[in-house]
C-alpha cells in the first residue's frame, strides 16, 4: 500500500466506525471503484486497534465506573455497586454482543462472499438510511425519552441483534444500534452513547479475530503502514465520536440520512450503468 492509500483508508475507518454512514463499505468502495488492491489483515488490526483505543480513551470514566459496579454485582467489588445501574448496564452490553459474536462467527464466511459487492452496499445502504430517517423524525416529534436506565435487558439486546444485523457491509453498525434505539425510545444523545459503549467488545472481538488471522498466516508485516494506519484511525475516530456528540443534537441524524441516500444512489448507478 502506498502512504497515500494509508492515510486515506485510516481516515475513512476513523471517521466512519461511528458515523451512521458504514465504515465497511468506505473501505469495500475503494477496490470496488479505483481498483485499489486490498488493504490486508496487517492494516484491518491496524485501523481496529486505532478505533478501539479511541472510543475506550473518549469514554474511559464511564468503562472505569462499570468496571467496578459490574465487580459488585458478581461480589468482587464493594457491596454498594451490587445493584446500581452501571452495573446493569454493563452486563446489558456484555449480553447484546452475543448476537454479533455468533453471527459473525456463524456467517462469515458466507457474508465474505456474498454480500461485499457494490450491489448489495447500494442496497443496504438505502433501506437502513431510510429506516434512520424514520426514527429520527419520530424521535425528534416525541415529546419525552426513555431513560437509558429504562431501556432493560430486552432492549439491549434488541439493539445487540441490530448490531448483528450490520455485519452486512453497508448497513453501519452505530447507524442501525442508534435506529433501534431511538425507535425504543431513546434520546439522539443516549442512544448515541450506548451505541459507542456497545462498540467496544465488538471491535475488540473484530480486532482478536483478526489478529488470530494474521498470526497463523504468512503475510508480511509493514510495521510503519500499521503504525501510521493506527495512529490516523486513533486521531480520527477520537475527533469524530467527540464532535458528533456535540452536534447531534442540533442537527439530527438527518445530515447522515441524506449523504446514505446520495451514496447510495450513486452506488446504484454506478453498479447499473
Amino acid at each position: 500500500m502506498s502512504t497515500l492509500e494509508i492515510i486515506i483508508l485510516a481516515l475513512l475507518q476513523g471517521l466512519t466506525e461511528f458515523l451512521p454512514i458504514s465504515s465497511s463499505a468506505h473501505l469495500i468502495l475503494p477496490s470496488q471503484i479505483l481498483g485499489w488492491q486490498d488493504q490486508g489483515l496487517a492494516f484491518d488490526v491496524a485501523v481496529h486497534v486505532g478505533t478501539l483505543l479511541a472510543v475506550m480513551s473518549y469514554f474511559r470514566k464511564e468503562l472505569g465506573v462499570m468496571s467496578v459496579a459490574w465487580l459488585g454485582t458478581i461480589n468482587i467489588g464493594p457491596e454498594k455497586n451490587k445493584h446500581s445501574f452501571d452495573g446493569k448496564l454493563a452486563w446489558w452490553i456484555l449480553f447484546a454482543t452475543i448476537p454479533a459474536g455468533l453471527f459473525g462467527l456463524l456467517g462469515k464466511d458466507f457474508i465474505e462472499e456474498h454480500l461485499r459487492s457494490a450491489l448489495v452496499i447500494a442496497a443496504t445502504t438505502l433501506l437502513f438510511g431510510f429506516l434512520l430517517g424514520y426514527a429520527d423524525i419520530k424521535a425528534g416529534h416525541r415529546k419525552e425519552h426513555k431513560p437509558l436506565d429504562k431501556l432493560g435487558l430486552k432492549g439491549a439486546m434488541l439493539i445487540g441483534l441490530a448490531q448483528a444485523i450490520a455485519l452486512i457491509p453497508g448497513t453501519s453498525r452505530s447507524g442501525i444500534t442508534m435506529t433501534i434505539g431511538l425507535m425504543l425510545g431513546l434520546s439522539r444523545d443516549n442512544a448515541a452513547r450506548f451505541s459507542f459503549l456497545l462498540s467496544i467488545p465488538a471491535i475488540a472481538m473484530a480486532g482478536s479475530y483478526l489478529t488470530l488471522k494474521l498470526v497463523l498466516s504468512t503475510e508480511a508485516v509493514d510495521w510503519q503502514a500499521i503504525g501510521l494506519g493506527s495512529l490516523i484511525a486513533f486521531v480520527s475516530a477520537y475527533a469524530c465520536i467527540h464532535y458528533f456528540l456535540i452536534l447531534l443534537n442540533k442537527l439530527g441524524m438527518m445530515p447522515f440520512v441524506i449523504y446514505r441516500l446520495i451514496l447510495g444512489a450513486g452506488l446504484l448507478w454506478f453498479v447499473l450503468a
